[in-house]
């Protein structure tokens, strides 16, 4: 793959609370900085996702008294895994990985802001309506390819991947710049969601 001017890197969630450490780590996580970094000089076009929740989210297993983190509740969404508390707003954890490049960067988009969704998806929160306007902007500048990046390969990466295929674009993920959190093969199960949605997985060492 050569990127172009219609090709876009979509970096999610590079951000320390979920880095080794963190307040919702994921395994190795920090390691898909170096490879991040390397990417974003490949690409005319780079956007930043950042997860900023207020504290009193519903995600947080702490705003449900007598839940633990990891349990699932209904919500009017649909089911919710209740999280430790992470990314608040404003807050260390909330910012972006030591050492990840951001000057590249022409758009950085917040997501799980209203304390009564979650949102794992860059393009549409978890009650599946509101959408967080990234399409419509990539629309408008002409991208038809979104090469994806980042944290979680099972949540976050996930669902964007599946999101942005969706609302019709080309869709691939760089296998050695994501990681999952892992819970019960949730990794596996992610990457044949994707293959079966046509996303399609690509090494960085294939991008020119």
């Amino acid at each position: 793959m050569t990127p172009g001017a219609a090709d876009l890197l979509l970096v999610i969630d590079v951000q320390v609370d979920f880095l080794p450490g963190g307040a919702l780590p994921v395994p190795d996580g920090d390691a898909v900085v170096g490879p991040v970094n390397a990417l974003q000089h490949r690409f005319r076009h780079v956007v930043l996702m950042q997860d900023w929740h207020p504290a009193d989210h519903v995600s947080f297993a702490d705003t449900h008294p007598g839940r633990a983190p990891f349990e699932t509740v209904a919500l009017p969404y649909g089911p919710q895994v209740l999280w430790p508390r992470h990314c608040v707003q404003g807050s260390p954890g909330a910012g972006f990985a030591p050492g990840l490049a951001t000057d590249r960067a022409s758009l950085v988009v917040r997501k799980g802001l209203d304390p009564r969704v979650d949102s794992y998806s860059a393009f549409l929160e978890a009650d599946r309506t509101t959408r967080t306007g990234l399409a419509g902007a990539l629309t408008e500048r002409g991208i038809a390819r979104v090469v994806l990046c980042g944290l979680a390969t099972d949540f976050c990466v996930l669902w964007s991947a599946l999101d942005a295929r969706a609302a019709g674009f080309d869709v691939w993920v760089v296998a050695d710049a994501v990681r999952g959190i892992g819970l019960d093969g949730s990794v596996e199960a992610a990457w044949a969601r994707m293959a079966a949605a046509g996303v399609r997985r690509i090494g960085s060492d294939a991008i020119a």
